[in-house]
């Protein structure tokens, strides 16, 4: 997909790979070498979230972004060609470790949707897996039936509204640049997080990536989630670094809670001049705490 990167390719200055993924591009950021750490963004975000990161680890390590069919770079398929599902994600990133060779010493970046994303692939082949590196996202069913906010709810249920709403207004990414972060986003980042989603095409994913929020077994993705919810004890032993922005309306606290239950020993950094995205809110904070962290535990 091409997109005007003008208004902020001085904050993204990587080079493109592209995967074929059954005649679709899956665009994906490949930069440094060293370990392998793959870096698995959310809804509405790209790899241009991890930009920060990137430049600050790819010194050492090799840093790998893929954007979700639907997102960033990679293309925007018709949903009647392209199963905007769960399953079809973790499919995509599956491919991508395969064609890259990344069969050990991975360490994941988990944030939003590449939470679930990323641990029902590590749930394939938990032995490649050594570190994680947790922010405000979900591998698990909601705590406690924890009822999503209800903007979503109506993204999710409602759909004719949802689609005015998403598709023609482009009301969730736009949204997301306000309502998720605790701070005011400069112009160039606001252009750059929003730059993949400039018509209706382009934001299908936006919209289905709400709709595919499984809340009861009936949903397609539900036994997905369930069976990694059952399965993640087995990471428990693995290095983990949590970083949670306190100020996220949908990954809360109850949720940030959830991860110490299941990963007692992780260690926790919750900032309190945070929201949901995190990493632009206090990259500054964060890059060196992974670097730190990845230090800290070496494979």
């Amino acid at each position: 997909m091409a997109i005007d990167k003008s208004k902020f390719q001085h904050l993204y200055p990587f080079k493109s790979h592209y995967l074929d993924l059954n005649g679709h591009k899956y665009h994906y950021l490949d930069e440094g070498s060293g370990d392998p750490i793959v870096m698995l963004h959310g809804n509405p975000t790209w790899s241009f979230y991890f930009r920060e990161l990137i430049k600050g680890l790819s010194t050492r390590f090799r840093t790998i972004a893929p954007d979700h069919m639907g997102c960033g770079l990679s293309d925007k398929p018709d949903p009647r060609i392209y199963a905007y599902r769960l399953q079809s994600r973790v499919a995509d990133l599956e491919a991508l470790l395969q064609f890259l060779e990344l069969k050990a010493k991975l360490t994941l970046v988990l944030h939003d949707w590449g939470g679930i994303i990323g641990m029902a692939c590590a749930a394939q082949h938990p032995e490649r897996i050594r570190r994680l590196v947790v922010m405000n996202t979900a591998a698990f069913l909601p705590p406690d039936g924890k009822r999503i906010p209800l903007r979503l709810n109506l993204i999710r249920n409602i759909r004719p509204l949802a689609a005015m709403a998403v598709l023609g207004f482009n009301l969730f990414a736009r949204g997301a640049l306000h309502m998720a972060s605790h701070k005011r986003l400069a112009r160039d980042v606001k252009a750059g997080l929003i730059a993949p989603y400039s018509d209706w095409k382009n934001r299908m994913a936006t919209l289905k990536f709400v709709q595919d929020i499984p809340l009861n077994p009936k949903d397609p993705s539900y036994a997905i989630v369930a069976a990694v919810d059952d399965k993640l004890q087995q990471f428990g032993h693995l290095p983990t670094l949590i970083c949670w922005g306190a100020h996220d309306f949908v990954f809360d606290m109850d949720y940030l809670a959830e991860w110490q239950r299941r990963f007692p020993a992780a260690e926790v950094h919750c900032f309190a001049d945070a929201a949901h995205y995190v990493m632009e809110d206090v990259p500054d904070k964060i890059v060196p705490l992974v670097a730190d962290f990845l230090q800290r535990h070496p494979l």
